[in-house]
């Protein structure tokens, strides 16, 4: 940036909280306030532009000579009264130009209308920045992964598993990079850094092999001011680790009796930074989509292990401009699904990028309990909805992944619980991993339709729109998975009366189970929804038909955190099936009450 700290291109408003994960990373990659900040659309139309992405026509000579991109820039700049001057090819083909400094929009508009006057340009657009779209975490306690399993609002992910674990696919995230975390390093391969700017990557350098994230924390005005002069950041921000947090929902180790399990747990993932300090620029961001997918972009060696799948949990206001839909459609040509985040505005997904393309799956993001979520944004662009989960609730209704604890350098893997559409898209990415691998020649169009077929109502609101519905895992590949039957979901009986919960004392809800020959299965499935303030208060416990119990979850003093809703497994083989179960809840203290709201056992 010449020794400048100037925000180079052009959306400064979505940050990771705003965005995809609302919250800690740049979405396309600044970490966020707790409150979402404003949408960043208004800020694409006036912030100051250095570069513009120029395509040409593929006949022209500008479009296969650089010094002839050059010259042309020269003039039409010339003709605008400015200095412009050709900087590099991107890995579609466009020109990418310096416009010599930062451009009002006046001035911008006069030197794009020097460009889209030319018929041998196909399309200029400026080079605009994204950032990450994460929901700022608000606990650090690692609890039980409600969003694969859980029946209302789940992602039906176990299902799947006995057709796909994700062997044999690659999915790059192209987002912040990947710190060292142990639950993930065995899945991760290498990957390319695709920062240009020394400042925004932040690691001493510009682009290189080394896609590892050094952090992306920003002190207050680092990243210059918005369009009413407001310093950008507002406040100083830590790292967010935000493709960490990403790539741990895709691919986090499983079966290693530690941390969390990745949805495709047998794919590999590939780091591709494009987001650091200040957010990304579109150009970086073409250029990865483009390497990712198995493209060429000059000076960048070529991708050994090309994507079967990109995720892409970043996105900046504005609809898709020429250039980013350039590169996807390069890259879906080439046989990669390309997952975008919704974004996290709670507005309409079209006026955002790359969320309204074409070519892509665009996930909005649902709470636990099935609803829209309140960040996400809706539309008719959305294509399907994944749990992104809802930290301002509760941190035990976020989405828990690999994480670390450093605030201005590295510092030792965790997992923290985010919220936000960055962390539902990678739900969608993992589920197309899967379907990779059961049918390798499924196109994308083909794995988009099979999971929006096999998608299912939400068991909450939408208000806006939110697609064909939650994704389910285990429909989709028993439909379009490239073989096999779907998998049986098993005889589940339900009990949705309520029943009130009193201080200090005991209640039940029975269900009669009738039908089932035999004993209780060895896991056996128990979905709870109780509704009670300071859930620590409760005592919950299965009782078999011939009175044996056992404790499902036992009173904490320290867990004040609302309701009860998650999904139990019992050995229950000792026991007839066939019976009346009993749920028994005992409110062991006084000040909060509450209801069962309904359980289910599946057999």
């Amino acid at each position: 940036m010449n020794g400048s700290r100037r925000i180079r291109i052009s959306i400064l408003a979505a940050s990771c909280t705003a965005l995809l994960c609302a919250g800690t990373a740049t979405s396309v990659a600044a970490p966020a306030p707790a409150a979402p900040a404003p949408a960043p659309a208004a800020q694409a139309d006036q912030a100051p532009v250095e570069r513009l992405i120029v395509g040409y026509k593929s006949m022209t000579t500008e479009a296969n000579s650089d010094a002839a991109a050059d010259k042309d820039a020269k003039a039409k700049g010339k003709k605008a009264g400015e200095s412009l001057g050709f900087e590099r090819r991107l890995g579609t083909g466009a020109a990418l130009v310096d416009l010599g400094g930062e451009l009002g929009k006046k001035d911008t508009a006069d030197v794009m209308a020097a460009f889209q006057a030319d018929p041998d340009v196909a399309y200029v657009v400026p080079d605009t920045r994204m950032y990450a779209t994460a929901v700022e975490p608000n606990d650090t306690e690692y609890n039980r992964q409600w969003d694969l399993f859980e029946a209302r609002a789940g992602m039906n992910v176990p299902g799947a598993w006995d057709k796909a674990t994700g062997e044999g696919v690659n999915v790059a995230v192209i987002d912040t990079g990947y710190v060292s975390h142990s639950d993930l390093a065995a899945n991760v391969i290498a990957g390319y850094d695709f920062i240009s700017d020394p400042f925004m990557a932040n690691d001493g350098g510009g682009r290189d092999s080394n896609a590892a994230d050094p952090g992306d924390w920003m002190n207050r005005g680092e990243c210059g001011t918005d369009q009413n002069g407001q310093p950008v950041p507002a406040r100083d921000t830590n790292n967010s680790w935000h493709g960490t947090h990403v790539a741990g929902t895709i691919a986090a180790t499983t079966g290693n009796s530690k941390g969390i399990a990745g949805i495709a747990y047998n794919a590999t993932v590939q780091p591709v930074r494009v987001l650091g300090k200040c957010g990304g620029t579109t150009a970086d961001i073409i250029d990865a989509i483009t390497w990712a997918s198995g493209g060429s972009v000059a000076g960048v060696p070529a991708n050994a292990n090309p994507a079967d799948v990109i995720n892409m949990s970043l996105g900046g206001g504005g609809a898709c401009d020429s250039g980013t839909q350039s590169a996807i459609n390069g890259a879906v040509n080439r046989g990669t699904t390309v997952v975008v985040a919704a974004g996290n505005s709670n507005a309409n997904a079209a006026n955002f990028n790359p969320a309204s393309c074409s070519n892509v799956i665009t996930v909005a993001a649902s709470d636990r309990e099935g609803n829209r979520a309140s960040y996400s944004n809706y539309g008719s662009v959305v294509d399907i909805t994944a749990p992104g989960g809802e930290t301002a609730v509760s941190s035990t209704n976020g989405i828990w992944s690999t994480l670390n604890t450093g605030t201005r350098s590295v510092g030792s893997e965790n997992y923290v619980a985010y919220q936000g559409t960055s962390m539902a898209a990678p739900h969608i990415a993992g589920l197309a991993a899967l379907m990779n691998q059961t049918g390798p020649s499924l196109t994308p169009s083909q794995i988009e339709s099979a999971i929006k077929t096999n998608a299912r109502t939400l068991a909450g609101s939408c208000s806006g729109g939110c697609g064909a519905g939650l994704a389910d895992a285990a429909a989709t590949l028993g439909a379009g998975g490239g073989g096999g039957e779907e998998p049986p979901t098993g005889n589940v009986f339900t009990n949705s009366a309520n029943v009130n919960i009193y201080d200090n004392a005991t209640v039940t809800s029975s269900i009669a189970v009738s039908g089932i020959s035999g004993n209780a299965p060895s896991a056996l499935k128990i979905d709870v929804d109780i509704k009670h303030t300071y859930r620590g208060d409760l005592k919950v416990e299965i009782v078999a038909p011939n009175g044996a119990s056992a404790v499902l979850k036992n009173t904490s003093s320290g867990d004040s955190a609302d309701n009860v809703i998650t999904t139990y497994t019992v050995d229950a083989s000792g026991v007839a099936a066939s019976g009346t179960w009993k749920l028994r809840v005992t409110d062991a203290y006084s000040g909060d009450t509450g209801y069962i709201d309904s359980w289910s056992l599946t057999f």
